[in-house]
C-alpha cells in the first residue's frame, strides 16, 4: 500500500492552472489511499515569495537553481509524481526539473500538461529527458498522447498513458439567466492568447439578444508582474471602439472552488476562444464540461476531442463571425443546448476528481510493487 505520495510542482498560493490541479489531486488521492499522506515540494520562481507552510502538505519550496534540498524531500517518499508545464521551472528551457529527476531514487510518474508540435531544440530536449526519466507518464487527451509518441523520442511508447484532467465533484444546479439576459462567460487567469478579443468582436453580431458576456479571472500573475493591466484595458478599449461595452463585463475576482461552481452554473454558454492550437490540456474546458454546460471554443486538440460528441461547438481561431454564429445557435436553436448538456453529463464520470485519482493510485501502487520486486 502506497503511503507517502511526493509531488513537485507550483502550488497554492500561487495561483495557476497546474497549482490547482496539483492542490485537487493531492486532495483527492490522499481521499482514496487509506492511511496515506502527501509530501509537496513547491515550485518556486523568482518572482515568487516563500511562505509559511504549516498545516499544508507543503514539505519544502524549490528555489530556482537549488534542486538539492526537493531531491531529499522527495527521495523519502514512495512515489514521486513531478508536474510538467513550460515556465515553471528555471534554467534553460526549464531543465532545473532535469536535475532533480535525475537524482531521484524513487519511481516517478511525469504528468505533461503541455507537449509542443513545433518546440525549440532545446524545448525538445528537456521533454524528451523528463519523459525518458519517468517510470510512467500522463497525458491528459489522446492528442497528447499521439503527439508525444508521434514526434519526440520515447525510448518507451508503452508507459505513456492517459488520464484526464479531473473536475471537482460539485453540484452545479443550472440558474436562469439575471434579468433576462443569458450570460456567455469566459473565466481564467487572464492574459494575451486567450482570444477574449474576439469574444468581445463577436458580441456586435449579437445585441438583439442583449447578452451579458462575463470575463471573470485575475490577471495571470506573470503577466501582471510583466505588463501590469495593459491586456485587460485593451479589452475594454475595445469592447468601446466595438459599441458592446454595455454587453461586456470584467470580474478580477479570485474565486474558491464553490463559488466560481455557482457562477459556472449561471451560465447559459461556456466560450473558449483560445488563440493557440497546441493545447492538449484544459482545466477551464473540463470544469465547463463537467457542469454540463454547452460550450463554445477555438479548435484547440483538447476542445476538438471532448466536444467531439456534441457537448459544444468549434469554431475556427480568431473568427468573431464564426463564434457569433455558434453562441447564437446555442442560445436560440431549440433543443440544441439541452443536447449539449446531456451530452456532456455522459463525460462526467470519467472525469470526475475521485475516479481520476484512483486511476493516479492504481498507477502508483504498479510501480511501486515493480521497484519492489526489483530491489
Amino acid at each position: 500500500m502506497i503511503r507517502t505520495y511526493g509531488f513537485l510542482s507550483t502550488y497554492p498560493p500561487t495561483q495557476c492552472g497546474l497549482a490547482t490541479f496539483t492542490a485537487a489531486l493531492v486532495r483527492h488521492l490522499t481521499a482514496v489511499t487509506a492511511g496515506s499522506r502527501a509530501r509537496v515540494v513547491r515550485v518556486l520562481s523568482d518572482a515568487d515569495h516563500a511562505t509559511a507552510t504549516a498545516g499544508t502538505p507543503v514539505v519544502h519550496q524549490m528555489r530556482p537553481g537549488a534542486v538539492e534540498g526537493a531531491v531529499d524531500a522527495l527521495n523519502r517518499c514512495d512515489v514521486v509524481v513531478v508536474q510538467h508545464e513550460y515556465g515553471i521551472y528555471a534554467g534553460r528551457d526549464g531543465d532545473d526539473v532535469l536535475g532533480v529527476l535525475a537524482r531521484l531514487r524513487v519511481p516517478v510518474i511525469a504528468v505533461l500538461h503541455t507537449v509542443l508540435t513545433a518546440p525549440t531544440p532545446g524545448q525538445r530536449r528537456v521533454l524528451e529527458e523528463v519523459v525518458n526519466y519517468a517510470d510512467a507518464v500522463v497525458t491528459m487527451s489522446e492528442a497528447a498522447r499521439s503527439r508525444l509518441v508521434g514526434g519526440y523520442l520515447v525510448e518507451r511508447p508503452d508507459k505513456v498513458m492517459v488520464i484526464p484532467h479531473g473536475a471537482s465533484p460539485v453540484e452545479r444546479p443550472r440558474v436562469g439567466a439575471s434579468n433576462g439576459r443569458p450570460m456567455i462567460l469566459t473565466w481564467g487567469l487572464l492574459g494575451r492568447g486567450k482570444g477574449v478579443e474576439w469574444g468581445i468582436s463577436a458580441m456586435r453580431a449579437l445585441r438583439d439578444l442583449r447578452p451579458r458576456y462575463l470575463v471573470a479571472g485575475q490577471t495571470h500573475p506573470k503577466v501582471l508582474a510583466q505588463e501590469g493591466e495593459t491586456y485587460r484595458v485593451n479589452l475594454r478599449n475595445r469592447a468601446a471602439a466595438c459599441g458592446v461595452a454595455d454587453l461586456v463585463e470584467f470580474d478580477p475576482t479570485y474565486r474558491e472552488v464553490a463559488a466560481l461552481a455557482e457562477l459556472v452554473g449561471r451560465a447559459e454558454v461556456v466560450l473558449l476562444p483560445y488563440d493557440s492550437s497546441e493545447q492538449v490540456t484544459s482545466g477551464v474546458l473540463i470544469e465547463a464540461v463537467a457542469a454540463c454546460r454547452p460550450v463554445v471554443a477555438t479548435e484547440f486538440p483538447h476542445a476538438v476531442e471532448l466536444l467531439s460528441g456534441g457537448a459544444g461547438l468549434i469554431v475556427p481561431h480568431r473568427d468573431p463571425p464564426a463564434i457569433a454564429a455558434a453562441l447564437r445557435r446555442v442560445l436560440t436553436e431549440p433543443g440544441l443546448a439541452a443536447g449539449m448538456r446531456d451530452r456532456a453529463a455522459r463525460l462526467v464520470p470519467a472525469m470526475s476528481w475521485p475516479v481520476v485519482a484512483e486511476r493516479y493510485r492504481g498507477l502508483a501502487e504498479s510501480l511501486a510493487v515493480r521497484d519492489m520486486i526489483a530491489t
